[in-house]
């Protein structure tokens, strides 16, 4: 049994491909019970899905990878040998390096965000309530939140990053010289809109609207920011009202398409538009980047924008790190020690076996009227004689360098302390 992290994201997959393994919350749960019914040996499993990421943890045998993949690419509706050319595996101490790395914000896009460890422990949430956590995925990941806990309050990793939200304000300002002059619209009512809200409401635009499937959430979240709330339904017959257009849902389908963009550009008279699509799935169609009077950014073209460089940030890097391997070194000893409990299980078990048959051979003889002394005397030998029967066997059946190293493994068990030369008990 080991930690395998089996995934795919920003660096080694292409958008498209995300997309077609990007899970919403609601559907982690279903998701991980139809691994378990699938795959009977993965107990313990989790999934971790994101704009830039879609991670599987298991603890499971190492030849549960194969079939696992080939679930994973089943349902992203491409072929195994496909996925398996963007898909990375790590095992044990590396799948927990790298799963202490993604909490503490050190393999996303945006070098230190926040958002990863609060997507992290909503995973946990539906991994523990669809009954796929486990002691050794709970350890994992608990281990995985202290060590990003520590990064974020011992290094300064996060205060050197524009997160996605800044870089699209930046790239807008870029193009419209006066940000208090244009109009806004968000598509969406998420964690990452209202982050987005927050950054372009900081430039006091001159109008903000919110559009939403469910009005009451847009409502809400549009109050937040004095902007207007709409319901999605209007989108077509009003996306030429607005300069910058900011999408982030949860919809498997675009929802903006080519022909609704082209009939806004044809109203605003190709006045030009702005236009960030944050959505894994994508939101808005790949193709609306090829109008002339249209500037479309994806997840994957802001990521240049996010990346600073800098003698404190790799300082902060370098000491974020040096944590990230302590809490490793941790962790993998705690597995080693987990290696053990069904020998100590088995173990347990024999002992109280050969106590009650002992017990019971006690409690006839008293029950016959034997004296208490003797009963006690032979039941004392009795445990003995059981205890000691398998490794004496061992030795009186072992030769050579075997039966040395054996009477060295005995004395280690038997005689510690005792003041014993452990090679007089390899010869009779």
């Amino acid at each position: 049994m080991s930690v395998i992290a089996l995934g795919l994201n920003h660096m080694s997959a292409p958008l498209d491909l995300r997309g077609r393994l990007a899970f919403t919350p609601e559907q982690l749960g279903p998701t991980l019970r139809q691994l378990r019914e699938r795959l009977q040996h993965a107990r313990e499993a989790a999934l971790v899905s994101t704009c830039n990421r879609t991670e599987l943890y298991c603890a499971a045998p190492p030849d549960l990878v194969r079939p696992t993949l080939e679930w994973l690419a089943g349902l992203g509706g491409v072929s195994a040998q496909q996925l398996s050319q963007h898909t990375y595996v790590l095992e044990g101490g590396q799948a927990a390096r790298h799963a202490f790395r993604v909490a503490s914000g050190l393999d996303s896009m945006v070098l230190g965000e926040p958002q990863i460890l609060g997507q992290m422990k909503q995973a946990v949430r539906q991994a523990d309530e669809a009954g796929t956590l486990g002691t050794t995925l709970h350890q994992l990941f608990q281990r995985s939140f202290a060590v990003a806990k520590e990064v974020r309050t011992s290094t300064e990793i996060g205060s050197h990053s524009i997160s996605m939200a800044a870089a699209a304000v930046r790239l807008a300002g870029q193009l419209f010289e006066d940000l208090s002059e244009v109009k806004v619209l968000f598509v969406g009512a998420g964690e990452m809109i209202e982050l987005a809200a927050t950054h372009f409401a900081a430039k006091k635009p001159k109008a903000m609207a919110v559009a939403n499937r469910t009005l009451e959430r847009g409502e809400k979240l549009a109050a937040h920011f004095g902007a207007e709330a709409m319901r999605m339904a209007e989108l077509p017959t009003r996306l030429a009202e607005f300069d910058v257009v900011v999408s982030c849902t949860a919809s498997s389908l675009p929802i903006i398409g080519l022909g609704a963009v082209e009939r806004a550009l044809k109203a605003r008279k190709h006045r030009p538009m702005f236009m960030v699509d944050l959505a894994v799935p994508r939101d808005i169609e790949p193709e609306v980047a090829q109008l002339d009077d249209v500037y479309l950014y994806t997840v994957d073209d802001l990521s240049a924008v996010v990346q600073t460089a800098g003698e404190k940030r790799q300082a902060a890097v370098a000491q974020a790190e040096a944590i990230i391997e302590t809490g490793v070194q941790s962790f993998v000893h705690w597995l080693d020690q987990r290696a053990s409990v069904p020998l100590i299980q088995a173990l347990n078990a024999q002992a109280d076996a050969w106590r009650e048959v002992e017990m019971a051979r006690a409690r006839r003889a008293l029950a016959r009227g034997e004296d208490i002394e003797a009963v006690l005397e032979a039941l004392s030998r009795g445990m003995a004689n059981k205890m000691l029967h398998g490794a004496l066997a061992e030795l009186h059946s072992a030769d050579g360098a075997h039966r040395q190293h054996l009477a060295e493994t005995v004395s280690r068990l038997f005689l510690r302390g005792a003041a014993t030369d452990p090679s007089r008990h390899g010869k009779r």
